[in-house]
């Protein structure tokens, strides 16, 4: 039983490092709004960091921050015990892994939030920013004139400027998603029935 736990929990450690890995060597290589050019202007390396949650969004104020913070300390707790959960009753393998996706982004971003304003001596414990740092200008353009609401606006796909650790939460859920009629498939049990067959005396 103890190897149903090792490749999830594995993996988890694995992107948990890699995310801090580049992480790390973003923060200690580049100066903030500093851009790499990986694919011309459609993939760079762009060093940003937020105070809130994935993808740039955020919540205000220190409490704001403070609040986020202690929030995905027990949203982890939750979606660790609901690993050991699903690994111990012999769930889909494939819900399994994609939820230590999600733990494993879950904790890579707790980690900055948590303990970098502190390393790196620019804010107090459960006050540190989120490192982000890749950005896929894929598209951009003007919407035309005649659209509603948006109509005259330049638009930018993909805007947000994310981390690893965004990538593995976003790529969890989705495929949770899109798979859930496979994942949480009821296996039907097959109750023996009594023998039908009457003894004529």
């Amino acid at each position: 039983m103890k190897a149903a736990y090792t490749k999830p929990f594995l993996t988890a450690a694995i992107i948990i490092l890699l995310d801090q890995v580049i992480k790390i060597w973003v923060k200690t290589h580049m100066q903030l709004g500093e851009e790499i050019h990986l694919l011309g202007n459609r993939g760079m390396l762009h060093y940003t960091e937020n105070n809130g949650m994935a993808f740039g969004m955020e919540l205000g104020g220190d409490f704001g921050k403070l609040v986020l913070t202690l929030f995905r300390i027990v949203a982890v707790c939750g979606i660790g015990y609901g690993l050991v959960h699903l690994i111990k009753h012999r769930y889909h393998r494939g819900l399994i892994m994609m939820v230590a996706l999600i733990l494993a982004g879950a904790v890579g971003n707790i980690i900055d939030s948590a303990f970098y304003g502190i390393i790196y001596h620019y804010a107090a414990l459960f006050h540190g920013r989120v490192v982000d740092m890749f950005y896929f200008p894929l598209l951009s353009g003007v919407f035309p004139k005649w659209l509603p609401v948006w109509g005259g606006e330049e638009y930018i796909f993909f805007r947000p400027v994310f981390n690893l650790a965004d990538s593995a939460i976003s790529v969890g859920v989705i495929m949770i998603l899109l798979n859930q009629k496979r994942y949480f498939k009821q296996e039907t049990i097959e109750e023996s029935s009594p023998n039908s067959e009457m003894v004529e005396e």
